[in-house]
């Protein structure tokens, strides 16, 4: 055994927090396009579809269309921060080649994943934070349940940083990269119930989107925020769990076994 590795001061774990904290520093150094940016398109959701037309909009509920909206847009800007952190950043170590000098430090396939995993929720939930601070501006709407929403933030995350992995690992180029997000990722998030009740579709159209696993998390996290809506918290955070767990297990295999690791 290297004398590296019998250095007492070693510590295992030291790979993964430099690999986080590299990660983190990766998007914080372009915190203009990286926060700031989904900062702006979210406050302009706000003034067209909450501020402007949110007012000709009734909803049949004491819950103002702005405040219907508004969980929505927080849960986006962390799924899509995510998505966009960790698919980014590691299809570009693969197409540039500097991921062989991750592969070849002492980090454990587990580690590796979580470090990314990490550092794509963080940007995520500061994004969402973001989000939540500039809504106080439209509207001072109290939270039912806090902990919960953020439990399921948390999740909503966790999940989009594993679909992140495996569309990086399965992206040949980055015109494949893209289309996860225009074919996937945004269809997901609009036909989910984040700017109209689902309830409120005709059939089989109504049916249909409850079959999108989105449609599960907005309404759970616009639940911990209003309350009572058309779905409840507790069916949401089992769902989410359970999909989050499938999509671990999914991107611990790959990267054990390094499966489109190099191009």
């Amino acid at each position: 055994m290297s004398s590296f590795y019998q250095n007492r001061s070693y510590s295992p774990y030291r790979s993964f927090y430099t690999l986080l904290r590299k990660e983190i520093r990766r998007y914080l150094i372009m915190a203009p396009q990286t926060l700031l940016a989904p900062l702006i398109t979210v406050c302009l959701y706000l003034l067209v579809f909450g501020v402007s037309l949110g007012r000709r909009i009734s909803l049949g509920t004491e819950v103002s269309y702005l405040d219907f909206v508004i969980p929505g847009l927080i849960l986006m800007g962390a799924i899509n921060n995510t998505f966009a952190n960790i698919s980014s950043s590691l299809f570009l170590s693969k197409y540039l080649g500097n991921i062989a000098d991750i592969l070849v430090a002492p980090i454990s396939a587990m580690q590796f994943l979580m470090a990314y995993t990490l550092a794509a929720m963080t940007r995520g939930l500061l994004v969402s934070a973001l989000i939540y601070g500039v809504s106080l501006f439209f509207s001072q709407t109290p939270w039912q349940s806090p902990f919960l929403g953020f439990f399921i933030l948390f999740l909503a995350s966790f999940i989009f940083a594993q679909i992140g992995v495996i569309a990086s690992l399965t992206s040949a180029s980055f015109d494949t990269l893209s289309m996860y997000t225009n074919f996937l990722l945004l269809p997901l998030i609009y036909l989910g119930g984040l700017f109209y009740p689902v309830s409120n579709l005709p059939a089989p159209w109504s049916t249909l989107s409850k079959f999108n696993p989105l449609y599960y998390l907005i309404e759970g996290f616009r639940s911990a925020m209003l309350g009572a809506t058309e779905l409840s918290i507790g069916s949401a955070i089992f769902g989410a769990t359970i999909v989050a767990l499938i999509l671990f297990s999914i991107t611990y295999w790959l990267i054990k076994t390094g499966y489109k690791l190099r191009n």
